[in-house]
């Protein structure tokens, strides 16, 4: 008798993870703006690896808060490295287009700072740094409160928009 691997049981659904903005800050439809490209980092939100919610700031620079699921663990207990780079990879990717540059990301650098804990609602801040020729630079960061636990530098190379 042959066996066959057991088949993965779905997580359940963790709890509600409170993704409010700021007060000074408006809600942002990212995927009105680029479609669904977003399904990567953004396209479950009430699943068990990210939930995103997108806003401006009074400044019109991109936010978002995020909440890193159980779907997501590097090291036990806490997001792989590898989550927050596609997470700053959307994001800042996304800042760009919302800036009113159609891009691609043509390179990320991420510098991480801390392990950041499962299960937490953090803010990834974003900032159009400049824009010249064709290569927009895009900075970024996750963090919550003091605690850094990732920042992103983000060179976006403009494409001809059909």
């Amino acid at each position: 008798m042959v066996k066959t691997p057991a088949e993965k049981v779905p997580s359940p659904p963790c709890p509600t993870a409170d993704l409010s903005g700021e007060a000074d800050w408006v809600p942002f439809d990212a995927p009105s703006l680029v479609g669904e490209s977003l399904r990567f980092v953004s396209g479950e939100p009430d699943g068990n690896r990210f939930r995103v919610r997108y806003y401006r700031d009074k400044e019109q620079q991109l936010q978002a808060r995020i909440w890193f699921g159980p779907e997501t663990e590097g090291p036990p207990g806490h997001a792989h490295g590898g989550s927050m780079a596609a997470v700053l990879d959307e994001v800042l990717g996304l800042a760009a287009w919302a800036a009113g540059y159609s891009i691609v990301v043509g390179n990320l650098n991420v510098s991480f700072r801390n392990l950041l804990p499962l299960q937490k609602v953090v803010t990834v801040e974003s900032r159009v740094i400049s824009a010249e020729g064709r290569k927009v630079v895009v900075h970024g960061k996750i963090y919550c409160r003091k605690a850094v636990y990732a920042e992103g530098e983000c060179l976006c190379i403009t494409i001809p928009v059909k």
